[in-house]
């Protein structure tokens, strides 16, 4: 039996790029976006924090103004999701600043 794909409901933005995400289980997370939040995709982000601040939902996925967007996956479990079907992703969570792969 495949696990159920979990995704973001709501996200609400909250001080020093953190999230507080409602995900289509029920649960609700919080996600401290510090440490990826870097680099030039995200500059308008980091110029301008009003931005960050009207973070919204579509497609499963937490967006903010001018098309930048999260993987879900990321933002949820912070990584790649388990294979194990009922796993729960952690309450509160800092997502680790990943390198850019070597062919990027």
């Amino acid at each position: 039996m495949a696990a159920v794909m979990v995704r973001i409901r709501a996200a609400e933005a909250l001080d020093d790029y953190r999230v507080r995400l409602t995900l289509t289980n029920g649960d609700t997370v919080e996600r401290d976006l510090t440490e990826i939040v870097w680099g030039p995709v995200f500059q308008p982000l980091l110029d301008d924090y009003a931005l960050f601040r009207n973070v919204r939902v579509e497609a499963g996925t937490v967006t903010s103004p001018g098309d930048l967007d999260f993987d879900p996956d990321t933002l949820i479990w912070g990584g790649a999701p388990p294979v194990k079907a009922g796993s729960r992703p952690p309450r509160f969570l800092r997502l680790p600043r990943r390198s850019p792969s070597p062919d990027a």
